[in-house]
């Protein structure tokens, strides 16, 4: 009777999918980097298997209502394809965002007494958004940027495969571990800008004691890095699978040009010697 009055909207699922999705990913980072957390010190395997996790229980959770997409660049990389509608992209980003911070929310409230034993800056905002191991523009874009790719192709290629029903939201699972270990020792592998910046404001906004600074002058990276690898990563499929070469692929490939190029530009004018020491 309930299930009849009531029927989720696609909105409320991209909502409710992401922020399972934080509060699974968040929380595992949680665990491994706050003081007094029973995982503190795991490695790296740890949060690559609990971010895989998140994306999978996200998926099965929301996958039958909205498709679970829970990430911009997946939505916007759907659209360039041709599989997705473009009057539904800015609600799901917005959906998307407000799920993010919702999660960021409810990772922060289950560490309530974690976050005033823990000294270090860098571990606490570590829990809400992803950084570099190295700043470098141009290459922390790379890094995003061929993730993102990935993911989004990645994805495009589990829907030309045939699984038993069920399994699907586990090999998007496995994918998100796959980047997670080879490719997310750069810059945390963000490869979703909601996933990064709504958990970024949520830092800013909470009451974290000793926090520090929620590290703007980075978030340039998780937001353009994932859109252009996104839309490059549907442009490349079109290219290579479907032949299909349209005004959407060629100004993905500008796009992504264009975002690269201007690390440059942000190297020269934010990081200035710490690039040269690096190269």
């Amino acid at each position: 009777m309930f299930r009849s009055v009531f029927n989720m909207s696609e909105f409320l699922g991209e909502l409710i999918g992401t922020a399972i999705l934080i509060l699974f990913g968040g929380g595992v980072c949680a665990n491994v980097n706050l003081k007094g957390a029973l995982g503190k010190g795991a490695d790296w395997i740890v949060i690559s298997l609990g971010w895989g996790l998140a994306v999978m229980l996200g998926v099965y959770a929301v996958g039958n209502v909205s498709g679970a997409h829970l990430n911009p660049a997946v939505t916007l990389g759907f659209a360039i394809d041709g599989s997705f509608p473009w009057s539904k992209v800015v609600p799901f980003i917005v959906a998307q965002m407000i799920g993010a911070m919702i999660g960021a929310f409810l990772v922060w409230a289950t560490y309530l007494p974690h976050w005033k034993k823990t000294e270090d800056q860098g571990a606490k905002l570590g829990v809400f958004s992803t950084g570099p191991s190295y700043p470098n523009y141009v290459a922390n874009f790379l890094s995003e940027i061929i993730g993102t790719m990935i993911l989004v192709m990645g994805l495009l290629f589990i829907g030309t495969n045939k699984f038993t029903d069920g399994l699907n939201p586990l090999i998007v699972g496995l994918l998100i571990v796959a980047i997670g270990l080879s490719l997310g020792g750069a810059t945390g592998y963000a490869i979703n800008p909601a996933r990064d910046i709504g958990p970024r404001i949520m830092h800013m906004l909470l009451p974290i004691p000793g926090k520090g600074s929620s590290n703007w002058k980075y978030a340039i990276v998780p937001i353009l890095g994932p859109i252009s690898g996104g839309m490059l990563g549907a442009a490349l499929f079109n290219i290579l699978f479907n032949g299909v070469v349209n005004g959407f692929v060629i100004f993905s490939i500008i796009f992504t040009v264009i975002v690269v190029l201007s690390g440059i530009f942000l190297n020269k004018s934010i990081l200035n010697d710490e690039v040269s020491e690096i190269l």
